[in-house]
This record gives C-alpha cells, structure tokens and sequence, in this order.
C-alpha cells in the first residue's frame, strides 16, 4: 500500500489533484501554515474542500507547522481543534513537544510531523512516537538507508516532486536574520534564490549558488516503496493547477508502470527548475545543484535558427496562441519569447532581447496542455433503484440512503410516468460529481409533476453527498490551555556561560560545547579547555551510522549539545545530560516546559525578542548573546562534489550582490564534507535575564577570546565586532 499526496494551495488545485487521481492532499489553514504566501483555507473553504475529497476516499492533512510563540498557543489551539472538528484527516505540526501535549489532550486527533521538524533518524522518529505522532515527514537529506530504518520504526512520508530547500528544514535563519521573514513563520522571502558567489577556486562570478534543481526522483520512487516509505509527497503549494494535475498523473504513471515519458514531457512543462534532480536520498548528482537558471525553465522543443532576421524554430510542436518560451544559451536565460505564426517545419517567435542562432528555446507555458490537464473531472460512481407505484411515495435508495417522497404518486389518466422519464430524471445530478447508473422499478401507470420529481431528486442526491462525505472525526470542545513551567533563575545566583566552538584556546566558561571537524575520526573529539561542563555538538542532522560512532565516543563528555530534537533520547540512552540548542526552536511554554522536564539546559530560539523570551527563561534557560549566527546547514556539496580538485579549507566565504560576507564552516561526516553558513555580522546582543550562549565557530581566535571575555559588555563587544548585529533581541520575526 502505498499514497500519492499532492499539495492544494487553493480550491482550485485541490479539485484538481483530487480529479486527476490523489490518494490525499495537504493545504494550509489560513493561519499557522508554513506557506503563508499561498491563499490558504478558512474553515468553510476546508470544509467545502473536505467533503469533496471525501467523496472518492480523498484524505486531507491541515498545514500548521509553523512555530507557534507563546502568546499564540491560545489561539493556535484552539484553531488546531477547530480544524479537525471540520474534518481533516490529519495536521501537521513543526513542534514535537507541542504536538505531545495536544495529543494527551486529545488523542483522536491525528498528527503528521513536519519536514520542518527536521526528522532523519531513528532516535528521533521514537521520540516522534512517543509524543504521539503516527507519521513523520522525513528530511529531504535522508538518505535511502536512514528512511528504510525510519520506515521501519514509524510511518514515513518523503518528498518526490517538487522544489528543494538549500538548506535542512527548521534550521534555515538566512530570511530571517537578513530581512525579518521567517521561513519557520511561513514567511521565507527565498534569499538561496539570489545570486552570490565562493570564494574557492573556480569563484568570483555571480551565480544562483544556494540554489537547488527541482526534485523529481521518478522510477525510483519504487525503492522508495521497497524501504517501506507509505506516503509519496508533491511539494508545490505555491504552484498552479496544471501543475499538480501533472505531478499527480506522472506520479501515479510510475507506479502503474509502463512508459511515462509524456506524463514527464507534461511536467517539465508546467513547472521545472533545472531539468530535475534525484535529490539527495540517493547520492548527490549532477544536476543537483542550479546556479544558471532561477525559476521555470519548461521543456526544450527546439533550436533557434535567424531566417531573414526572423526568429525560427525547427521543431514538431505546434504552438498556440497565449503559449510561451524561454531562451537559454549556454544554459543562461537570455530572454523571453512569444509565438507568432506556424509552418509546416516549425514556428516562428517574436523576443525583445537580441537572440542568436543555436540558442536553446523552451516552452514554459503550453495552454493547450493545461486544457487537456484540467478538462478530467473525477466521478462517484453510484448505483441508484428508483422505485414508483400509484398511491405510493417515489423512493430511491442508493449510496447508503434511502429516502421517500412526501408526496403520493397519483394513478396516472392520460400520460402515465414511463421508466425511461424516470431514469433519464435520476440521470440529471444537477452539478454533482456522480456517475450515475439508474434501474427503475415501474409498478403500473402513476404520475407525478415534473417539478415534484426534480425536487425529491435533488433531496435525494443531497442526502447521499451528506452521507458519503460524513465527518466522522471524534469532536472535541476546546478548553483555554495551561502549562507547568519550570522555576525562574534566582536573582542572587552567577549566571553561567556557555561557548560554542572547535578551539577554546585562554577561554574561560562554564560549559564548553565541542564541534569537532570529524565525527568519524575518534581522535577528533579530543580537546583541551578550561574546568568546566563538556558537552558534545550534535548538528540537526544525523545519520544512525554517525550516532553509534558518537556514543563510542562521547564517554569523555558530560553531555550532547543537541540542535534536533533527536538528541532528547540519545541523551537518555547514553546516560548523559541534555542541553536543547537553538536548533530545537523552543518558542512557547508548552515546549520549554517538555523540555525543561528532561532535566539539563535548553537554549531559546534565536528568532524571539528580548521580551518573548524573558517569560520562558527558567533556572537552566540559555540565551544565544553574542557571536556567530548559524543560519544554514547545508548537506550536499556546493562545489559539485568535484573532489579531485577540491581545496578542502575549513572556511570558505560567500558573497551577495550588495558585497556581504557570509562565512561558511566545512566539517566531515558519514564519510563527506557538510557545511554551515553563518550571517554577514556576528551577534551582539548582551541581555541580564538568562544564562549566556555565545558561539564562536566561525571567529578567528584574538576575536573569539574577545568575546568570551566581554560577553556582557557591549561597547567592548562593538569594539571587537565593529560590524556586529543586534540580531532579534529588539525585533521579533514576522
């Protein structure tokens, strides 16, 4: 068994998945949706759209999966709780420790985790369990191996189409720390898809760098289906119609088997960036990486030739009006192009940019392809008995219902009701999506008004909408929410400093948080520092073949500094303390006190305000003040993983068209290089309420020892990072 689930980020693409064959659909409520730029539902839209997939055995999951900030979680739940009494068949959430306390609260609501919660690994697909998911929605990083030992653990739901995000889910900040935009908030302004350039050795040229091709994994969705993957996931909430009818065809074409070349040909042409890559669960390819092209590029139907200083296709599509091209040469958008006229060898296009002959032409809007998409409409097929007798009610039973006209049939005196009126009558579903098969059983001659059958016919197909598409989730009231929160930290007690780093050289702190620059290497998590807690860096992602070389080696360590959630039960497991990282993304009480039952330290999200998070510090809360700003984590290879010539450096920059510098840290893991991105300023935002977090990963040591000394100075703090930013301890995230 398995589900194609298709993205609805309106009425119309959920009609349209629904008729071209999904299993089930995800949209967005109109609040809490990590799309907040697609219309979104209210509940009379969900409703509406509810019923209708219902129809055919459609489920629908509800979007919620943004973090939720504490003066929301009123709000959030009881919209949560509204939502499912509408319906849905599921909701996804980004918070884990939320999604633990909604289901204690109510266990008949279904909760999916989120890609957002960066799930990939064995621990924290238990965890998920625990706090009462029934699927998780695995990291796009995943790779073959991790998602056949999730799928085994839990349901697993995995992206096979659609657009990739440069970097792992839940632990991007680049929109937020450079515009305010939170892509966590649903509000991602996509600054991976503006131009920046490396400063390795094949740099200095401005290109899409952070930008990923589009996923398609096609033929091998079916070893997906062999690990034990349920659910096949369409990303595209922002996308048009034509596109998820396409996404859903060719998706269901590759598990029906035989040729879907057309079913791809239809694709690429409503929506493709980068002609496709595998993505990331099978090996990093070739065409994962898009740094030519930004946006739709469609499919390649021809060459362009210059005749008599015309612009010339050669080619077998035949173009309509209202169709479009793009232009590329050398695989650079050059320009646009429109059609205007036909012959028998090809068509001809008009473009204001100055082309040439040999450039690449690219059909990117084809409208007689998005008619033929959207012109299948989805049919209930219903068996309905019409039963009619003078002196007797007209009955109708079909669909589960059986109902009886209020009204007698007459006994017929001049034109008596034929079976054939009948049937055709019971044939008209007046709009309704049924495909009707009528038998009528005529006993003697009887008669009734036209108008009266019509009526009793619309009651009747009415009655069997209601029942067919029956809500039958358990409904619950909602009651306003309460949360244990753990005591605040005493005035008369020294805060404690924590530092982030890989070299603590003449620093002096509390704990130390070890990133070493090889996880697989044993000698690398050596390291010398002062007398203090040590905890070990775990990053938000990380394989279970990586998490047995860590526990062989974490007996050293008072800790696990742990950016997912994961790190909740490999802190158990190994027996040692838990400190939640920023990567966590506690945001409310209702996780900081989940959290803050484990026992250890927790850090707060990075993306609250001074005064957001002041009411969630308790004795043990952390405050990341001054330093980097880790805002990606990026686990591919942006050099096209060419090894042989690789300069292998720890740091690498990457700069933007407005000249910022954005350091980038390489490390080793599962036997290849990923890569952290941090802000253009470092941090300085010295606060009075909390433990103090500084991270220092990506600082040359005089300035790192600086900060480690001043960390509550902030005139020194400026002195030493003269280009530093007060990050969102002024300013809350959208």
């Amino acid at each position: 068994m398995y589900e194609i689930l298709a993205p609805a980020g309106n009425r119309e693409c959920a009609l349209a998945a629904v008729d071209a064959g999904a299993d089930a659909i995800y949209l967005g409520y109109a609040a809490f949706s990590a799309r907040a730029g697609a219309e979104n539902f209210d509940l009379t839209a969900l409703e509406e759209v509810v019923s209708y997939a219902h129809l055919f055995g459609v489920k629908v999951y509800v979007a919620m999966n943004t973090l939720v900030k504490d003066g929301e979680l009123e709000e959030f739940l009881s919209s949560l709780v509204a939502v499912h009494n509408a319906g849905a068949d599921a909701i996804l959430l980004q918070d884990i420790f939320l999604g633990k306390y909604i289901h204690e609260r109510y266990p008949g609501i279904v909760l999916h985790l989120s890609t957002q919660a960066g799930a990939n690994n064995v621990p924290g697909a238990l965890l998920a369990k625990q706090c009462g998911f029934s699927r998780v929605v695995l990291a796009r990083e995943a790779s073959l191996q991790e998602i056949k030992a999730v799928s085994a653990v839990i349901e697993t739901e995995v992206f096979v189409q659609g657009a990739l995000c440069t970097c792992l889910s839940g632990q991007c900040y680049l929109s937020s720390f450079a515009g305010g935009n939170s892509g966590n908030r649903g509000r991602c302004k996509q600054p991976c898809r503006k131009k920046y350039f490396y400063d390795d050795a094949a740099g200095g040229e401005f290109s899409y760098a952070l930008s990923l091709s589009d996923l398609s994994v096609g033929e091998r969705a079916k070893d997906l289906a062999a690990a034990g993957v349920y659910s096949f996931k369409i990303e595209g909430r922002m996308r048009r119609p034509e596109y998820v009818a396409a996404a859903v065809r060719y998706c269901r074409k590759i598990f029906a088997g035989g040729n879907a070349e057309r079913e791809l040909s239809d694709l690429k042409r409503t929506y493709n960036r980068g002609n496709y890559t595998k993505g990331l669960a099978f090996g990093q390819d070739k065409r994962l990486l898009s740094p030519l092209v930004q946006g739709h590029i469609g499919e390649k139907v021809g060459v362009l030739k210059v005749v008599n200083g015309k612009y010339y296709v050669e080619s077998a599509f035949r173009p309509a009006k209202g169709d479009g091209f793009k232009i590329l040469r050398q695989g650079k958008e050059v320009g646009g192009g429109t059609f205007l006229s036909s012959d028998k060898r090809g068509f001809f296009l008009a473009s204001r940019a100055r082309l040439r002959g040999g450039d690449g032409v690219f059909l990117t809007t084809d409208t007689a392809l998005g008619a033929r998409l959207l012109s299948v409409h989805r049919r209930y097929p219903l068996d309905v008995e019409v039963m009619a007798a003078a002196n007797a009610p007209l009955a109708a039973r079909g669909g589960g219902v059986e109902r009886r006209s209020e009204f007698l049939l007459q006994p017929a005196k001049n034109s008596p009701l034929t079976a054939a009126e009948l049937k055709d009558s019971f044939e008209k579903t007046d709009g309704m999506p049924f495909d009707v098969r009528v038998q009528v059983s005529l006993q003697g001659p009887c008669f009734a008004p036209k108008s009266l059958l019509n009526a009793f016919r619309r009651d009747f197909f009415a009655a069997v909408w209601k029942e067919r598409t029956k809500n039958r989730n358990t409904r619950y009231e909602y009651t306003p929410a309460s949360f244990p929160f753990p005591a605040p930290m005493p005035k008369e007690k020294p805060k404690k400093l924590a530092v982030i780093g890989t070299d603590f050289t003449g620093i002096q702190a509390d704990i130390y948080i070890f990133k070493p620059e090889n996880y697989e290497d044993c000698d690398a998590y050596q390291f010398a520092c002062g007398a203090g807690e040590r905890f070990l860096y775990l990053p938000a992602f990380m394989s279970d073949g990586e998490l047995k070389i860590v526990k062989e080696n974490i007996g050293s360590f008072d800790g696990v500094y742990a950016e997912g959630t994961y790190g909740v039960l490999c802190a158990e497991k190994w027996g040692k303390k838990l400190f939640a990282g920023t990567g966590c993304n506690l945001t409310n009480a209702c996780a900081v006190a989940a959290v803050a039952a484990c026992g250890g330290y927790y850090a707060l999200s990075k993306e609250l305000n001074f005064a957001e998070q002041k009411p969630l510090a308790g004795e043990n809360a952390f405050v990341l003040s001054a330093g980097d700003i880790k805002v990606m984590d990026l686990l591919y290879c942006p050099f096209g993983k060419k090894c042989s010539s690789c300069e292998r450096r720890k740091f690498y920059t990457l700069t933007d068209e407005a000249g910022r510098k954005f350091p980038v840290r390489r490390y080793l893991a599962a036997g290849g290089c990923r890569f952290e991105l941090y802000n253009c300023a470092p941090l300085c935002a010295p606060q009075d309420f909390a433990n103090v977090l500084i991270d220092l990963s990506a600082l040359p040591m005089p300035a790192a020892k600086g900060v480690a000394e001043n960390y509550a100075d902030r005139e020194k703090l400026k002195k030493i990072l003269p280009l530093s930013t007060a990050g969102h301890s002024r300013e809350s995230v959208l």
